[in-house]
């Protein structure tokens, strides 16, 4: 079995703001930037195999303080573990949106799996990130730190949980650098959850 313990990335500037982002969006907030070191402090003693991460700014900021903490291995670059692509709406506040798109914004929130602002539906995100976590699981790894985004962590936690397309809405969204820890066997036949949005980031400095 290869452990993957899946971290989001802290909060962003457009996450303060209350603004879409998908594959858009900034670095860290001052916030974000003291999740991610409390983050980093956490993880220092953990061993991993591999660290994978989407090459989006406000992951690579996360990652940044754990990096500086200890040895560890290669950083892998992969685009598959960015967020869900929300096309034109990234960068409006939800409130903009709410005001011009309302019936697609609730469609959303009764379930519908809606390319939001003409971007992805979850059913694609969620064949993207199950593409990239079957790679990670065929490498033979004992153990994998994946920073990544709330989409992604809620697909991957639905297909590790076998729950039927659209059944990633039923979990809340991961918080900032919160921890998620699933497991698979190389042909992803066993899969389990061991951990689900367990937070790093107690305000203590």
């Amino acid at each position: 079995m290869t452990e993957l313990v899946l971290l989001r990335h802290g909060e962003s500037l457009w996450n303060a703001e209350e603004r879409y982002q998908g594959q858009q969006g900034t670095g860290l907030s001052p916030l974000g930037h003291q999740q991610a070191k409390q983050a980093a402090l956490l993880l220092q003693d953990r061993p991993f195999d591999q660290i994978v991460a989407s090459d989006l700014q406000r992951v690579a900021e996360t990652l940044q303080p754990y990096l500086d903490t200890c040895d560890h291995p290669t950083v892998r670059i992969d685009k598959r573990w960015r967020e869900i692509d929300v096309g034109a709406w990234g960068g409006r506040t939800f409130a903009e949106v709410y005001d011009e798109e309302p019936e697609v914004v609730d469609a959303f929130a009764r379930g519908e799996d809606i390319a939001r602002g003409g971007g992805e539906t979850f059913a694609q995100l969620r064949e993207r990130v199950w593409d990239a976590i079957r790679d990670i699981a065929i490498s033979g790894a004992d153990r994998v730190l994946v920073v990544t985004h709330g989409g992604p962590i809620r697909v991957a936690t639905a297909s590790t949980l076998r729950l039927s397309p659209g059944g990633e809405v039923t979990l809340d969204p991961p918080a900032n650098c919160s921890l998620t820890t699933v497991r698979v066997d190389d042909l992803l036949a066993v899969t389990t959850l061991a951990s689900y949005n367990v937070p790093t980031w107690t305000g203590d400095q």
